[in-house]
């Protein structure tokens, strides 16, 4: 997040309101999920991982989405050919 200059306040605000669009519950050492928010009229992506024991979240990445990649709403990734 900080080499892509997205705010951590609003990453926060994202791990908290944001959409679950993924979950991935084999991931170790903790499950986690992709996180759809907006910072404005932005789009971004929170990949957080959640320990079941503390329920401490661990921000592992943060990324503005390709348009490319992701449907036009930004929660489906678009077939790869």
């Amino acid at each position: 997040m900080f080499s892509r200059g997205i705010d951590p306040e609003a990453v926060k605000q994202i791990v908290l309101r944001g959409e679950e669009i993924a979950s991935y519950a084999d991931d170790l050492p903790f499950p986690s999920c992709l996180v759809l928010g907006l910072i404005g009229s932005e789009p971004v992506h929170v990949v957080v991982a959640r320990d079941p024991v503390s329920y401490l979240c661990i921000v592992v990445t943060v990324y503005r989405p390709d348009p490319k990649q992701w449907s036009e709403d930004f929660r489906t990734r678009r077939n790869r050919l």
